[in-house]
């Protein structure tokens, strides 16, 4: 049985340094005063669900595989450019989810909601997708999939965590509408939900 590549442990590791300081950023950050809530829909939940359990899939070691499996045809240049590639995705999207995070403030919340006095955020990196949080929690998917080397898992895991990002985006899309109306559609219609030129 092949060992993992030295440059393969470096990706994994450097993939799990990620989701430890994508897991801080929302366990340790500054707590604002609590608000009251104004409105929350609850069929967000089920995309949160879809979404761990695409997380699972690619995270998943499959009983009897070796541990990151040396990527067959692969040359040493293009190890290190898929390894270089990935831990920019990884680091890319911890970076964007902290931005999201302090740009948004106390309206964060894990479902969708409002709460009472909700501004509509379309500054920081707001002004290039409506859901950047969204847009950092797929690139750490696609990331863990790569540094797993786990290529069917990740393709199978992008089905549910896309249908999860869909039901999660109309839900909190429903509420700004109906809050905000005209300055939401205006928003909604020149800055893309999550990946530009894509959705």
């Amino acid at each position: 049985m092949d060992s993992p590549t030295p440059i393969a442990l470096l990706t994994f590791f450097a993939v799990v340094l990620c989701w430890i300081v994508f897991t801080g950023i929302f366990l340790f950050r500054k707590r604002p005063p609590k608000e009251q809530e104004a409105k929350r829909d609850r069929l967000s939940l089920l995309g949160i669900f879809l979404q761990m359990f695409a997380y699972f899939l690619v995270w998943f070691q499959p009983p009897r595989k070796p541990f990151l499996p040396p990527v067959a045809g692969l040359s040493d240049g293009l190890e290190i450019a898929l390894a270089a590639l990935t831990i920019a995705i990884a680091a890319g999207s911890v970076w964007l989810a902290a931005s999201a995070l302090r740009t948004l403030g106390k309206q964060w919340a894990i479902a969708a909601r409002l709460v009472e006095g909700h501004k509509l955020i379309t500054n920081g990196p707001y002004q290039h997708v409506r859901n950047p949080i969204y847009t950092a929690m797929l690139g750490l998917l696609i990331a863990t999939g790569l540094a797993m080397h786990h290529w069917m898992a990740l393709i199978v895991a992008i089905v549910p965590f896309a249908v999860g990002l869909v039901i999660r985006v109309r839900s909190e899309e429903k509420l700004l509408l109906a809050a905000f109306g005209k300055e939401f559609e205006d928003y909604a219609g020149r800055v893309p939900a999550v990946l530009p030129g894509i959705f």
